[in-house]
């Protein structure tokens, strides 16, 4: 498509010629994007492979030339600016490259910057590292093994960004550091994760390699190794695939100790990806929403002596299962994505463990080949000016006499060449000998030098033409390194099918405990201990105990609210508390909708037996407690009650119930005649014929021991505690009160006596005024 360019012209800007130029979207891409990502991939993000990034690559060069392998420390600031002589980025990108190198920052198995000051901690996100200006370092031993052969023509050398020096494209690395050194990068299109290895275990693998090509890795270098240790949870079929593809997931978890004098749990290492300030706030996360009740405090306690995180448990806490629950639901345990995309040639590559020692064999392979060629080479030189010097021993006066009487300082290196018979590189090398040293006993000296010469030079051609002993020379360097730098292994292997496995459900203590609640939906769980200690319950002005229950800590309760819906409150969820506290408030606690009112709490025990439902309009129904049973931790239930008419009470089904009215009637229904009704939102049976608009406000349950005994007049309750409103108007305080389903023992006394005449023979029936003598109402006179 032809370029269509148009000019316009804006008579409000004086001197505005703007172009647009159009141009097809692939052109585009071709000529600006694809140059930029070719750039990222091959020149920032993607290690190659002597296992830098080209930042790594210049910021070390830059130190050696400074002398900084063998000198003191010098300031940071120092390094980063000669460095920006090779790496044309800001101060702050070179140096915290520097700082990932270091020693301090514990992100490397083998840190190639020996570090002396604050550079922050790989495992921390906040402890940040000082400025340049206040650290100091230097190249650290291993770098020995780095730079060894800068010198002797190993690698190639290219300009700088500005020409106006020479910088290594490759580092000639003696050991396979692509594995070491763990390198993490994000190109355009491609990214690179690559985990570290161990150094002692990444030599004896690529030696055993270069023996015998079928070595079993798996065997010489079991699973990466992480600078801040752990355990990997070792899986052969995960590991497999990580080693033949170079892609997959490697599990690693948090190393722990109990302590059993302090009840603590003490966490000193954790996995390569996390970091403390990630854990700590996962953890606090979790126990805000209750998901970790057995913690009372968790704190980082890291000091100079390293990592340490410790968790104060609550009393009977089991540690084991505690950090099972911990690694599947924290960054204690967390997965490594291996990715080991890699630069070979230019090309990035995506290639397994085996693969990578190849390319890096046969790459060091050429490196040791071009040391050994460049070192022949030397030899060579030195032996061929030898060869002129051995002629100059056959007549030292003759040479002398040659160049006393050569009248041209130009003609002295021609006339030895013809009175010799030597070249010209050798006739220039005589006649540099200083006037000392043109004596027999140098020149015999330095002729005797010839034989070890022959001898090296056979032993390095020999070298160059068998390529068995350029391998051998390669394992001798590899176990010489393994022996010089020592790596103890820091991160352990634990196999997977060894670990506990705690698969049934978690064991709830059955302690005993007393619940109360209150007419606005407090809710208290108060210990037999506690409650001997102080049983006088506060409560909010205005508010005054509506029931109260024994129970166990492993039982479930069910809450009914005034819009059919039921909620599971667990009471092992629910944290212990005094008499002397409000307590929890039901609507937050159980997340409730807003204006929700708590109508009634019932213990669900094991879940047998039946519920007995009290509605406004008269009806009773029973259901199968079963019905509310669930294998799943649900917290709500919607439709657990019948919406045509107003809830008024649920209660674990008693043998009999009085029901009050709204116009002061009462009736007691016998519960085996209400039949079981296997819906939950079933409207029931009609018990009760109410007139008008006249309503059931309260429903009471009636136990065989208080319809057969008088209660005592002094015990009797208030009229303002049994009565139900006087008007229809009016729901009275009954009709919001929450019952229980089993009644407070104190409280089993009947509101009414004489109970048979508010008894119902058949249903429905109308329900029978109430008399002032079954109240316990004394009339008083004047006389």
């Amino acid at each position: 498509m032809k370029k269509k360019e148009v000019r316009t012209d804006n008579p409000n800007v004086l001197g505005l010629r703007g172009e647009t130029t159009e141009q097809p979207i692939t052109d585009t891409l071709e000529q600006n994007y694809m140059p930029y990502a070719m750039s990222v991939i091959v020149s920032r993000a993607i290690p190659e492979i002597d296992g830098f990034k080209p930042s790594h690559r210049k910021l070390l060069y830059t130190m050696y030339r400074m002398g900084l392998l063998t000198g003191a420390r010098t300031k940071s600031a120092n390094i980063v600016g000669q460095t920006m002589r090779l790496n044309p980025h800001g101060d702050a990108a070179i140096y915290e490259t520097m700082v990932r190198l270091s020693a301090g920052n514990q992100a490397l198995l083998t840190p190639f910057v020996d570090s002396k000051g604050n550079f922050g901690k790989v495992y921390s996100r906040d402890m940040s590292y000082a400025a340049s200006r206040y650290t100091e370092a230097k190249l650290s031993k291993i770098c020995t093994a780095v730079f060894g052969d800068i010198d002797r023509d190993a690698v190639d050398f290219t300009d700088n960004y500005d020409g106006s020096m020479k910088e290594p494209t490759l580092l000639p690395t003696a050991f396979p550091n692509v594995l070491v050194s763990a390198n993490t990068g994000i190109a355009v299109g491609m990214a690179s994760q690559i985990c570290g290895f161990n150094f002692g275990e990444v030599c004896e693998a690529a030696a055993a390699i270069l023996r015998d090509g079928d070595a079993d890795l798996l065997s010489l270098m079991p699973a990466p190794d992480f600078p801040t240790g752990g355990e990997i949870v070792y899986d052969r079929a995960a590991m497999e695939q990580v080693y033949r593809t170079g892609r997959g997931s490697i599990t690693v978890r948090s190393k722990w100790r109990y302590l059993p004098k302090e009840n603590i749990i003490e966490i000193t290492e954790i996995p390569y990806t996390a970091t403390c300030e990630a854990i700590l706030d996962k953890v606090a996360e979790l126990v805000k929403a209750g998901r970790l009740k057995e913690i009372n405090d968790m704190r980082d306690e890291t000091d100079l002596q390293g990592l340490r995180l410790a968790i104060d448990l609550k009393r009977g806490t089991d540690p084991d299962r505690l950090m099972q629950k911990l690694f599947k639901s924290t960054p204690l345990q967390d997965a490594f994505p291996c990715n080991f995309n890699i630069l070979v040639a230019g090309n990035p590559r995506v290639m397994g463990v085996r693969e990578i020692l190849d390319e890096w064999i046969a790459w060091r392979t050429e490196c040791v080949r071009r040391r050994i060629y460049h070192e022949l080479s030397g030899k060579k030189d030195k032996l061929h000016l030898l060869r002129g010097l051995e002629q100059i021993l056959l007549d030292i006066d003759r040479a002398i006499e040659i160049i006393r009487n050569t009248e041209l300082e130009s003609d002295v290196v021609p006339n030895l060449m013809r009175g010799f018979g030597i070249d010209e590189t050798q006739a220039e090398f005589v006649a540099e000998i200083r006037l000392r040293n043109i004596n027999r006993e140098y020149i015999l000296k330095r002729t005797r030098e010839t034989a070890d010469l022959e001898r090296d030079i056979a032993r390095l051609e020999s070298i160059l033409n068998s390529r068995r002993k350029l391998r051998n020379v390669i394992v001798d360097e590899l176990e010489k390194l393994r022996k010089e730098f020592p790596s103890p292994r820091r991160t352990a292997i634990v196999y997977a099918d060894e670990l506990p496995e705690f698969t049934g459900p978690e064991p709830v203590s059955a302690d005993p405990f007393t619940v109360f609640i209150s007419r606005e939906g407090y809710f208290k769980k108060i210990s037999p201990q506690s409650l001997r200690m102080s049983s006088d319950q506060k409560l909010k002005e205005g508010d005054s105990l509506a029931c109260s229950f024994e129970t166990r800590n492993d039982r479930e309760l069910l809450v009914f609210t005034d819009r059919c819906q039921a909620y599971f409150l667990r009471l092992q969820d629910v944290e212990p508390c005094k008499a002397s506290v409000l307590g929890s408030y039901l609507p937050t606690l159980l997340s409730m909708d807003e204006g929700e009112r708590v109508v009634s709490v019932v213990d669900a025990g094991d879940y047998s037996g039946t519920l007995l439902y009290a509605y406004a309009s008269g009806k009773l129904a029973r259901v199968p407690l079963e019905g509310f049973r669930t294998k799943t931790r649900r917290k709500k239930l919607t439709g657990a009650a019948s919406d045509r008419s107003e809830l008024v009470s649920v209660m674990l089904q008693p043998e009999e119930v009085l029901c009050f009215t709204d116009d002061n009637r009462a009736l007691l229904v016998n519960t085996s005649l209400i039949p079981i009704y296997q819906s939950r939102s079933t409207q029931g049976l009609t018990c009760l014929s109410l007139r008008g608009k006249h309503r059931l406000t309260s429903a009471v349950p009636i136990t065989p021991e208080a319809s057969s005994v008088k209660p005592d007049p002094a015990a009797r309750p208030s009229s303002e505690d049994s009565k139900p409103a006087a008007s229809s108007g009016e729901t009275g305080t009954e009709a919001s009160k929450p019952t229980a389903g089993k009644p407070d023992p104190e409280s089993s006394a009947a509101p009414l006596q004489n109970l048979s005449r508010y008894r119902a023979r058949t249903l429905p029936k109308a329900p029978v005024a109430i008399r002032p003598e079954d109240r316990g109402e004394v009339q008083y006179t004047l006389l």
